[in-house]
């Protein structure tokens, strides 16, 4: 019985940390998630109740599981993207050789402009 209170304690501790760490910043109220974090590590009973009642968002959408480590975790996933043509090499030189073109036709209006500025 002497027991009960300290491991009811510890437990409900350690569920408050890993939602509070797990939790967005978004979801996170009124403190940022580090003071929270610091609350309840030292603060453990209270700390976990204030979480729980005060500091988290308390949404009906479900989340999904992810991993403490990992730091895609709140990344926003872009949309597949969709599927490019291929291109052969021909074709890539083909392009490359009009952009030079291109280029050349440009610097030649540019030198003959600058050649009338001048003359």
């Amino acid at each position: 019985m002497i027991l009960v209170l300290p491991l009811l304690t510890l437990t409900v501790m350690v569920i408050a940390l890993i939602d509070a760490i797990t939790r967005d910043d978004s979801q996170v109220k009124h403190l940022p998630k580090f003071a929270w974090v610091m609350f309840i590590v030292f603060l453990p009973l209270i700390g976990s109740i204030l979480w729980f009642t005060l500091g988290r968002e308390w949404n009906t959408s479900p989340r999904q599981p992810m991993s403490f480590g990992d730091p895609r975790r709140w990344a926003d996933v872009p949309p597949p993207a969709e599927a490019r043509t291929t291109r052969s090499t021909e074709q890539q030189l083909a392009d490359l050789e009009r952009e030079i073109e291109l280029h050349k036709l440009i610097e030649a209006k540019r030198a003959q402009r600058a050649a009338d500025d001048a003359g």
